[in-house]
């Protein structure tokens, strides 16, 4: 039981990290909060199938595909919709939900609602780990969530645009007078975070069915971890990924799946009543409130 709760609950921590890293980043990066993010996992998806399916692409080519328009289709909802009402919070909220909603519905409308859609395990196969039987889609997502959580980190801290983008964010008007486009800026963090949506669709959508639902539980699982983790924190973000996922497993396991739900919600309500950066996120409470 221990072993399986040990895997089981790696597996699904990571599953977690993987869902919340572009919505996180977009924030950390541009302070643009991206509730878009449930309808881009969809379109990645949906997009990789079509490529595959439809057109007969290489599996591959099919994947890469759809995470380089998925990345596209974000840089142009910047352009077209979010520079309008950028700095607006409440604005950006209702434009990004509006949008992916709309993108999960039109799906819904166009008939992608049977079981029929699915993506084939990168490979077929599976081990044993402490006992525990595991197969390779799932030791792929574990290795991919977290080389992109490294990745990431060192990316925002150690290159010339991570460390620009994140200059974007602490203080803008500094930013400007070193010759840093906020803009365009705010475009390309919008842009790399909802690759990284795709990148999540394609890695762990293979585990299950292609559903529009699916859309909707993606953009709760992003905001419970961001918010627990805190939404600039990388480091915060695998944590409350890894706090998240082996509550889930437990709960799972001597509560009931029917709980699992709850875990999300407490998380957020205790969170933002005790800590509203989350664990590791930096909130300046006192300025923000005088």
């Amino acid at each position: 039981m221990f072993a399986s709760i040990l895997v089981n609950g790696l597996v699904n921590s990571v599953i977690l990290i993987l869902t919340a890293l572009g919505f996180s980043l977009t924030f950390g990066l541009s302070r643009v909060a991206n509730f878009a993010v449930g309808g881009l996992y969809l379109f990645a998806g949906f997009a990789a199938w079509i490529f595959l399916r439809i057109l007969g692409l290489p599996y591959a080519v099919a994947i890469l595909l759809a995470i380089i328009l998925t990345g596209i289709l974000g840089a142009i909802i910047y352009q077209v919709l979010l520079v309008r009402v950028r700095g607006i919070e409440l604005s950006e909220v209702i434009a990004t939900f509006a949008v992916g909603v709309a993108i999960l519905e039109t799906f819904r409308w166009a008939g992608f609602v049977t079981y029929e859609f699915n993506l084939p395990s990168f490979f077929k196969g599976r081990l044993e780990i402490l006992g525990t039987v595991i197969d390779y889609q799932r030791l792929i997502v574990i290795g991919v969530g977290l080389f992109l959580a490294v990745a990431l980190w060192w990316f925002t801290h150690h290159t010339k645009i991570g460390l620009g983008l994140r200059g974007i964010a602490q203080d803008e008007h500094t930013a400007l007078t070193l010759g840093i486009e906020s803009d365009w800026a705010a475009m390309l963090s919008v842009a790399i975070g909802s690759a990284l949506t795709a990148v999540a669709a394609v890695v762990i959508l293979p585990l299950g069915i292609i559903s529009i639902n699916v859309g909707y539980e993606v953009l709760l699982l992003a905001i419970a971890v961001s918010v627990l983790g805190g939404l600039e924190s990388t480091v915060g973000l695998v944590i409350a990924g890894l706090i998240l996922g082996y509550a889930q497993v437990l709960t799972a396991n001597f509560l009931g799946p029917q709980w699992m739900l709850v875990v999300y919600l407490a998380a957020i309500v205790t969170v933002l009543a005790v800590r509203p950066s989350g664990l590791l996120g930096r909130f300046k409470e006192i300025e923000e409130r005088v």
